[in-house]
């Protein structure tokens, strides 16, 4: 399986038999051009929305007519079973900024979990009808979402072998969040990829949590 972090909380995950699953496409120069991340140009077969917010739900600027996942449930697409588990934008029950949904789904036998843009921790039934992950796509840059304590409290929480952070400050991201040095400080096992891909197998998960930081494709 291929990971390409496109941009924001945007991936592309790719599998062994060329299914290509695109998450939370957003809006280049939206925002006022606040989203500063280049349009995403990738052919993909499905793609999940986290919630209706411009930056997370740009499908309509998906090249071709690929399968839209939205919302709580489990639904096949592609041949993959993607798991919608109802959540929130902010800690405050969806109050100040709605709904999000945490989606999971395996790919090539690894289970990955895009978490959008959570604004809280896992209530007991949302941990358990989430699972164990292998792989967490998690926001740390806070404001809008948890915070870098929090996203790391996430990640624990659902026994994340592999932790890549998305929804962060960047020179191409305008919005008042953090970086994501905050969320790797104190941690031991952080490898910065210095690329926007890279490839997971099954049998070559780490052993013990691990921080991978990819570089923007767009």
């Amino acid at each position: 399986m291929k990971i390409k972090w496109l941009g924001h909380a945007a991936f592309v995950i790719t599998s062994e038999n060329g299914t290509r699953i695109l998450t939370d496409p957003y809006e280049a120069g939206g925002y006022n051009g606040n989203i500063g991340y280049g349009p995403i140009s990738e052919e993909v077969n499905v793609v999940t929305v986290s919630h209706e917010h411009g930056d997370h739900n740009h499908v309509a600027g998906v090249p071709g007519n690929p399968v839209a996942v939205r919302g709580e449930g489990t639904r096949q697409a592609n041949g993959v079973e993607f798991k919608g588990v109802g959540t929130f934008h902010d800690n405050k029950l969806g109050a100040e900024r709605g709904k999000n949904t945490v989606f999971v789904f395996t790919v090539d036998g690894i289970r990955v979990c895009h978490a959008g843009d959570l604004g809280h921790q896992f209530n007991p039934r949302q941990r358990a009808t989430i699972g164990d992950v292998d792989v967490i796509l998690v926001p740390v840059g806070g404001h809008f979402t948890v915070d870098p304590i929090g996203a790391t409290e996430v990640a624990r929480s659902l026994n994340a072998k592999v932790i890549i952070p998305m929804h962060y400050k960047t020179e191409k991201l305008g919005f008042p969040i953090g970086g994501v040095d905050a969320f790797l400080k104190g941690k031991d096992n952080v490898k910065r990829a210095n690329s926007s891909e890279i490839e997971i197998s099954k049998d070559k998960l780490p052993s013990s949590p691990q921080v991978i930081v990819l570089e923007s494709a767009l």
